[in-house]
């Protein structure tokens, strides 16, 4: 149901830090029609050309200045994640994507007040990286 509000088109990157190429980051929508803590966050998933990147690589930003883990992201309630905000996804590894072509799945899922199960969505593109 929400899986168009995922994986933003054309939002995946090197990320490139005092020179050095540390990763990834691509970026998403959130899975509901409202805003909420980043603690309601259910759970973030990554998958490069058939293997899931670790949750421990994975960290999240509202803001590209703050960056949280996932385990952190549990228990953030002063950034709330609205509707139409994208979410930063940063994914550490060393030398980020490889030039070439990629298949990368980014699921998303969150909780809400009053539905009791995750909001999740699922997208999956072929990206390339110069």
């Amino acid at each position: 149901m929400f899986d168009n509000n995922v994986f933003l088109k054309d939002s995946c990157a090197n990320v490139t830090e005092n020179g050095t190429v540390t990763g990834f980051e691509l970026e998403t929508n959130i899975t509901y029609y409202r805003g909420i803590p980043l603690s309601m966050m259910e759970y973030v998933h990554v998958t490069v050309d058939g293997e899931m990147i670790p949750d421990d690589s994975i960290s999240v930003s509202l803001d590209r200045i703050d960056y949280f883990t996932l385990k952190e992201a549990e228990t953030v309630t002063s950034y709330k994640w609205e509707y139409g905000e994208p979410l930063i996804v940063r994914v550490a590894k060393d030398g980020g994507l490889a030039p070439g072509t990629h298949q990368i799945k980014l699921t998303v899922a969150v909780r809400t007040a009053y539905i009791p199960v995750p909001l999740e969505g699922t997208k999956e593109r072929t990206v390339e990286i110069a």
